[in-house]
Parts: C-alpha cells; sequence; structure tokens
C-alpha cells in the first residue's frame, strides 16, 4: 500500500509548479501550495545538476532526515516539494536542517502559535 502523504502524480507536480508558491534558500528550493486534504504531501528532489546518483540520494536522504525533525511545527493541509540546491554538496545535516526552517519560516508554513 502506498503512503497517502507523498506526492506521485504528474498532475500534483505541475499544479504545485505553476500554481503554487516558491520559497529559496542557500541549500534548498521550496514549492508549496494548498492541497484541501488533512495531511502534508511531500516530495524531495535533487536533479542531475547536482551531481551523480550517490550525491543525489544524500542530498534526499539529508532533506528527508531534515524534515522529519521538522515535520511536527508544519500547518496541515499543504503540497510541499523541497528541491536541492547545487550547493548542498558536502554538507552536514546541521546546515540542511537550518536552511530548510528559513525557507519555511519565510514560507509562513509554519503553524500558528495559540
Amino acid at each position: 500500500m502506498l503512503k497517502p502523504n507523498v506526492l506521485r502524480n504528474k498532475k500534483d507536480f505541475s499544479a504545485l509548479y505553476n500554481k503554487g508558491r516558491s520559497v529559496g534558500d542557500r541549500y534548498v528550493v521550496l514549492f508549496f501550495k494548498k492541497n484541501g486534504k488533512a495531511y502534508n504531501r511531500t516530495a524531495f528532489l535533487a536533479s542531475k545538476k547536482v551531481g551523480k546518483s550517490v550525491i543525489r540520494n544524500r542530498a534526499r536522504r539529508l532533506m528527508k532526515e531534515s524534515y522529519r525533525s521538522i515535520e511536527k511545527d508544519l500547518a496541515i493541509g499543504y503540497d510541499i516539494i523541497f528541491i536541492a540546491r547545487k550547493t548542498i554538496l558536502n554538507l552536514k545535516y546541521a546546515d540542511v536542517k537550518k536552511s530548510m526552517e528559513a525557507a519555511i519560516k519565510r514560507s509562513g508554513l509554519r503553524k500558528k502559535l495559540k
């Protein structure tokens, strides 16, 4: 069974790129758009410009792990794509996490405190 919180369909990606908003940071680019669901759907991408497959997979793993620690602070009901920039090479987890947090803060996706 497929996980419901992962973006997969081409139409979802196209809608996000065309109608969504984007925020760039030093190491990642964040695309986001409301999805009308009770959960967030995410995708983590690294193009061939980033490097060979080992490097791209490491970049995606770093972004996924950073997202796991940030996830609880995010607002619900969004489609989110994180795209690795070429500058993500040879970085540590803490650097990627800080970059993702900055992008999320700038996008306004943090939960509103009551």
